[in-house]
């Protein structure tokens, strides 16, 4: 083939799509759809199938304006414009939109124009207008309902303005209301659909794991699973918990969850405050694995000096003195509370989920993977046998501020 053939057929998607990634006919209704809702395993090919539509859309109407919305401005770009699947990869080279990035804007030679758009920012979308949309990990979106429910007052031009959406699934009310939506076309695929395009050990070593896992059958199987019986937290109760923002807060601290080591399990960093009216506001999951020890100190340090915390609180898994040094290599100035588990991680959590019960502690935000592992903590632990780090950092944080926590003022302010 001559390049010029090679690229075409590199871009014919018709070639290589899986059932899954090409437009459906009909809605679950048997309508016309205007939301098409993709629920997918990590690696399913759910960017590819959004990329692809969102390009069928631009060279079909010279008018389109569409929006392309990502859990950030930063995954928007990685992700869904420059990533190996997004929508610079999938033109070909004599079609490829023009990418300007300091405007966050695509443009096409046919007159058609997408702009990038972060739903860290739900009104960033007011004022816009649009006849078509990309919204990528809606499930994982810090402000979903207000991001959604915004880009939707804009999609108001064209004779049928539609979107796509592409997620790994989580049992969140918006997504349980987009599956059950007549006007919703639901289409579903699990992570081995698309081994071709994945690394064989990938495949072995995260499906060996996880297998038969509720954490499998979300991240891989593309299952939308809801809460196990025993669970210690609801998910209706966190969204019942859930604000936009904290108010002004008296005290803040940051909680680490050191790892015992730097295979699998994760360091729990986890960040809450005392607000002004007397509640407790978890701020920030800050959470990361495979960090050394230095790596793990710097994170933690890096979220206390963002929030102007008041102190920095560590388990310590593996003795006092070997915490402290890590933390203070890295900075001696900071502040740090050694705390030790003397009950096990069930006995630890079983209070603090009683405080959320008594409706005294909020989520300013979402935190998709620690409220996971809150909604999959029973008496056995997680599901799969794995490490609650998150959870076990967000309790210890929770903790600072309840059952005869002392209640020191904010040495700084916000």
């Amino acid at each position: 083939m001559t390049p010029r053939e090679a690229d075409d057929f590199r871009t014919d998607f018709v070639n290589f799509a899986h059932p899954h990634q090409m437009p459906p006919e009909r809605a679950n209704s048997g309508a016309d759809w205007t939301t098409w809702l993709i629920l997918g395993g990590r690696g399913a090919g759910k960017t590819r199938a959004g990329a692809e539509w969102i390009r069928s859309v631009a060279l079909a109407d010279r008018r389109a304006r569409i929006a392309l919305v990502g859990e950030t401005e930063h995954d928007a770009r990685e992700v869904m414009v420059e990533g190996v699947s997004g929508l610079l990869a999938v033109h070909r080279r004599r079609e490829r939109p023009q990418w300007i990035a300091t405007r966050r804007r695509l443009e096409w030679d046919t007159g058609a124009v997408a702009q990038i758009f972060s739903a860290e920012d739900p009104d960033s979308l007011r004022g816009s207008q649009f006849s078509a949309a990309w919204l990528d990990e809606l499930a994982k979106w810090r402000h979903a309902d207000a991001t959604f429910d915004m880009l939707q007052f804009g999609l108001r031009l064209g004779g049928r303005p539609r979107q796509v959406i592409t997620t790994t699934p989580r049992p969140i009310a918006l997504i349980r209301r987009l599956a059950l939506d007549p006007r919703t076309a639901l289409t579903h695929a699990a992570t081995r659909v698309n081994a071709f395009n994945l690394a064989p050990d990938f495949l072995e070593t995260v499906i060996a794991r996880y297998r038969d896992t509720r954490i499998g059958r979300q991240e891989i199987d593309g299952e939308i699973v809801e809460e196990r019986a025993d669970a210690l937290w609801t998910r209706s109760g966190i969204e019942a918990a859930r604000v936009a923002a904290a108010p002004s807060l008296t005290r803040i601290v940051v909680a680490v969850d050191p790892p015992g080591s730097r295979e699998g399990a994760a360091c729990g960093i986890v960040a809450a405050g005392r607000g002004s009216d007397g509640l407790i506001y978890v701020l920030a999951d800050e959470s990361a694995a495979g960090l050394s020890p230095q790596g793990w100190a710097l994170r933690a340090i890096a979220l206390w000096r963002r929030l102007k915390a008041d102190a920095l609180i560590a388990e310590a898994n593996f003795g006092g003195d070997m915490v402290r040094a890590v933390i203070a290599e890295a900075d001696r100035d900071v502040p740090v509370r050694v705390v030790h588990a003397s009950r096990g991680k069930y006995a630890r959590a079983e209070p603090v989920s009683q405080v959320y019960e008594q409706g005294r502690v909020k989520h300013a935000g979402a935190f998709p993977a620690l409220e996971d592992e809150m909604c999959d903590f029973g008496l056995d632990g997680l599901s799969g046998g794995r490490s609650p780090d998150r959870l076990d950092a967000l309790v210890w944080a929770v903790t600072a501020f309840t059952h005869g926590a002392r209640g020191e003022p904010r040495v700084r302010g916000l």
